[in-house]
């Protein structure tokens, strides 16, 4: 047997980028060192990960990589860097994350930028691991990023590509031709973003605005708003701010699930491109219908005591759950089930390509949109040609076809896990109602973070069976990095010539 795909070259790139781990791992080791907590969880892995990274990078000296090395290593990376962020939890030998499945589920969580978590004694732990988390998700949301505008746009992944048709990648790829200089600019984009709203949460608490919004809880929740993923160092998540605090997450978490490249050129004064873009009206008018439709919902059921609230409640959740962040301004479980199944909905849709976002993704529902209308049209005039378009460019069928097998495949995908979490539920005597099954299975698949029932915004995934945490981690890796990857890896001729 011959093997048609260059390992080395994956593994050897793989080294590189542990080899810096170290990096991130000094904000945390400095926290340590303010607060008086322990150190060793951090530089044990700061000290050991960078020379398991160099001597990877030494298996090959090529850098040639092609498709097939390009999807092994996306599926390394994601999968590495998660037990390597699980190392500090498990080290620091405290509450759930003590133990290996729990820190591998958080960490999972963190780099996929998923926010479900096993926490359950939040004052178990400190603050350097609670800031660990918050910058695993940011790392995360950055990497995926890079990876969407580097790697998935190239390989056909589920229609990834369109987004050099939506956002005009093209045009970046010209400012920048190489991939170094194209990151570069996505993370001063990501930093900027990331530092305005430190700014806006501490500016609230410095007038009097958020009395509980420390400094820590800035960069934290920053950190976590702008990848869109939600983890909150608070047990309560963003319901133990003041309504300030809520207010100013919201655009932060729409920011994140907003293209990049879009919002490069609008910083740069460019904003016909975002009046051009199909997919942030249709994003906006998503964000907006489902607001309303929650909104007169609870209004209905006299949810809250005021019409702000109402709103402000249903704006925050719809927001939270339609970018995949995560986040919580109200213990939305306790909603009367019409608003629950709009938030479950909500869960399959996703902020737009080239953005943190996870879950289906706007552009994706867009082109199935567009083109089951043309089928429509077509199917009673069945002589003409009417070709899909977005923002007036013409798509290749290939690439609707693609988008068709993706979203299929997610669904799929979706309910076979549904049906796994169940049946290890009741293997295991542990109660899960179905609805509760199918919010987690979405939840952690199209990595959003909270659901319902034993894994609602104000509760944990812990109750869960040991072999079912292990099944949702698989789910955040495999959703994270839009599936075909890890396909692609099981299937028997990417191995073999």
């Amino acid at each position: 047997m011959t093997v048609r795909v260059n390992w080395r070259v994956s593994v050897s790139l793989l080294g590189t980028f542990l080899k810096w781990v170290w990096v991130p791992l000094v904000l945390p080791v400095g926290i340590a060192l303010f607060d008086g907590t322990p150190l060793l969880p951090f530089l044990v892995p700061a000290a050991t990960v960078p020379f398991v990274g160099l001597g990877l990078e030494r298996v090959t000296p090529e850098r040639d990589l092609r498709a097939r090395e390009a999807f092994l290593l996306v599926a390394l990376t994601w999968l590495s860097f998660a037990v390597v962020g699980a190392v500090p939890f498990v080290l620091a030998g405290n509450g759930t994350l003590a133990s290996p499945v729990n820190a591998l589920f958080e960490a999972m969580s963190g780099v996929t930028t998923t926010g479900a978590t096993v926490v359950v004694d939040f004052d178990a732990h400190s603050r350097a691991v609670f800031m660990w988390r918050a910058l695993l998700q940011w790392l995360g949301g950055l990497g995926i990023l890079v990876l969407a505008i580097a790697l998935l746009s190239q390989l056909s992944v589920g229609g990834a590509q369109l987004m050099e048709t939506e956002s005009q990648t093209q045009d970046v790829t010209k400012l920048t031709p190489r991939i170094r200089e194209t990151a570069a600019l996505l993370w001063t984009v990501y930093i900027g973003l990331t530092a305005l709203m430190v700014a806006v949460l501490y500016g609230l608490h410095l007038v009097g605005l958020a009395p509980e919004m420390t400094l820590f809880d800035a960069v934290a929740h920053a950190f976590t708003a702008v990848s869109t993923s939600g983890f909150s160092p608070r047990g309560d998540s963003i319901a133990a701010f003041s309504p300030a605090v809520q207010w100013a997450v919201i655009p932060f978490m729409i920011a994140g699930a907003t293209n990049f490249v879009l919002i490069y050129f609008v910083v740069h004064g460019d904003f016909k491109r975002l009046r051009n873009s199909d997919e942030f009206r249709f994003y906006i008018g998503i964000l907006a219908g489902f607001t309303v439709a929650v909104t007169a919902v609870l209004a209905v059921d006299a949810q809250f005591s005021s019409g702000e609230s109402t709103v402000r409640h249903a704006a925050f959740q719809v927001a939270s759950i339609v970018t995949t962040t995560g986040y919580a301004s109200a213990n939305f479980d306790l909603w009367s089930s019409g608003a629950k199944h709009i938030l479950f909905v909500c869960m399959f849709i996703g902020g737009m390509a080239g953005s943190t976002t996870c879950s289906i993704k706007t552009l994706r529902w867009l082109v199935v949109l567009k083109s089951f209308r043309r089928d429509l049209f077509v199917a009673s005039s069945p002589t003409l040609i009417r070709p899909v378009r977005l923002s007036g460019k013409v798509i290749d069928e290939d690439t609707i076809r693609d988008i068709y097998a993706y979203t299929l495949v997610s669904l799929v995908f979706f309910i076979v896990a549904t049906v796994l979490v169940v049946v290890d539920a009741a293997r295991a005597r542990v109660v899960v109602t179905e609805f509760e099954a199918m919010g987690a299975a979405a939840s952690t698949f199209f990595n959003v973070g909270p659901a319902f029932g034993i894994a609602g915004p104000f509760a944990s995934y812990e109750p869960f069976p040991t072999s079912t945490k292990l099944l949702m981690t698989f789910l955040m890796w495999i959703g994270r990095i839009e599936i075909v990857p890890v396909l692609v890896l099981l299937t028997p001729s990417y191995w073999r010539a």
